[in-house]
């Protein structure tokens, strides 16, 4: 049998296959990573990059109402989204030459095109067979269109980024982060938009104070919030599309978007024919070191469909590289792993909901206050964030840190620490707060919830 030409094959160049490759070279490995598509994956492409840059651009619009109450006199306000489309791209090509530039500087060969298993330790990229001593998928995922009569109608998260055009009503179809993400964006952007979710609540798993206070605040910005609300199938009459629901009423716009969950990129691959093993839903099956059942073939990243986040997907291959070229056998630690939505009042949260720490402990405290922010109080925007803290009742120990509202993902990075560390609510007590903010809330709370 022929010598391996590298110690690390990698499948996929996102987030984490880009970070594993980049380390195991830097730690004397021989690697390549083979890439179909554009360097940096759904996270620099079409996710995370992109769809922040346009969570900034919706926003000026309620930045300039806001300035009114401050003194500002502004001119009509017009958006262009021909101009912000072109200057987007244009970010996203210089990312995708830094995460080459990144490959190449570390060693890394980087191979175009479709790679698939064929043996043992053997992957065949555009034609050629290449030998390795460990093979790593990171091939993540990709939006999943329910079948309904006139699915093709839809567009996805996929399209919504390279639009011709935004559209006057559109109908996001959703009840996860990346649904209600993107109707707030595309109300601030100036459409008008209607969010349809099957179930009573949308943002399942999340603290449910925060669904409800999210829920409040985009309905009083005039997003068309309905709950309950299934599409049965779509139409399309020339330029509109028409959104059929269960209850026999029709809606009408210039787009659906469907945001209803996204699957593993595990289909032709070779995994079947190599013997790995897929869960139901397709996802890979991995062990705590991202290990599959086949000797030598390992995964990470939503691929795996463990925690479906980009510093998730980043912390598991420096794990694996660690475990595999450093002799620090690591396994990646996915307990409290903070997560933003980035919703129009944005969320984040760390740790346990309210829900879950009562199925889990003996006894529960929690702590909430509903305000207003102090830059509302001349602008007369309604707008009121929440904070919450869920503790331990028996060791003082907070669990869990939630918030809505202004600047909520870049002040629960820094609670995310104090949780992550064990810190109790008395650390908290003893934390001297910076005054006036809304962060200061989560040091100030003293008042436990009845109930």
């Amino acid at each position: 049998m022929a010598a391996p030409e590298y110690d690390l094959f990698v499948i996929g160049a996102g987030s984490g296959g880009v970070r594993a490759a980049r380390m195991a070279a830097s730690a004397g490995a021989r690697v390549a990573v083979a890439e179909q598509s554009r360097l940096g994956g759904t996270c620099v492409n079409l996710g995370c990059i992109p769809k922040k840059l346009m969570v900034y651009a919706s926003h000026f619009s309620e930045e300039f109402r806001d300035a009114r109450g401050y003194g500002w006199t502004l001119g009509p306000a017009r958006f262009d989204w021909t101009c912000f489309r072109e200057r987007k791209d244009r970010e996203i090509e210089r990312l995708n030459r830094i995460y080459e530039d990144l490959l190449r500087r570390a060693g890394v060969e980087i191979l175009t095109g479709h790679a698939r298993l064929r043996g043992p330790g053997e992957v065949e990229v555009a034609g050629r067979c290449h030998r390795a001593r460990h093979i790593l998928i990171a091939t993540g995922g990709a939006p999943h269109l329910p079948r309904i009569p006139g699915i093709e109608h839809a567009i996805t998260s996929n399209e919504v980024f390279h639009l011709e055009a935004l559209p006057s009503r559109i109908v996001v179809v959703g009840g996860g982060y990346i649904a209600v993400e993107f109707a707030g964006i595309l109300h601030g952007l100036g459409c008008e938009v209607v969010q349809l979710y099957r179930g009573p609540l949308f943002l399942r798993g999340f603290d449910e104070d925060l669904r409800r206070a999210l829920a409040e605040e985009m309905r009083a910005r005039g997003i068309d919030l309905r709950f309950e609300a299934r599409v049965v199938a779509l139409e399309r009459k020339g330029d509109r599309r028409i959104a059929i629901l269960e209850d026999g009423s029709h809606l009408e716009a210039e787009q659906v978007l469907y945001a209803t969950g996204r699957r593993p990129l595990t289909a032709g691959l070779g995994l079947e024919e190599a013997g790995v093993l897929l869960r139901e839903d397709g996802a890979i099956a991995v062990d705590r070191y991202s290990r599959t059942n086949v000797p030598g073939i390992f995964a990470i990243g939503d691929v795996t469909d463990r925690l479906n986040l980009t510093p998730v997907a980043i912390h598991e291959a420096m794990c694996l590289v660690r475990t595999l070229f450093e002799d620090r056998p690591t396994a990646p630690d996915h307990d409290n792993v903070p997560r933003a939505v980035f919703a129009q009042p944005p969320l984040a949260t760390v740790g346990l909901s309210e829900e879950e720490a009562r199925r889990r402990l003996d006894r529960v405290v929690v702590y909430r206050e509903r305000f207003r922010p102090l830059k509302h109080t001349l602008s007369e925007n309604p707008e009121r964030s929440l904070v919450k803290l869920v503790v331990d009742g028996n060791t003082d120990r907070v669990v869990g840190a939630h918030m809505v509202g202004p600047d909520a993902p870049e002040i629960l990075q820094g609670v995310a620490i104090a949780v992550k560390a064990g810190l109790t609510k008395a650390d908290f007590d003893a934390t001297v707060g910076i005054h006036p903010t809304s962060a200061e809330e989560f040091v100030t709370l003293r008042t436990p919830v009845e109930g």
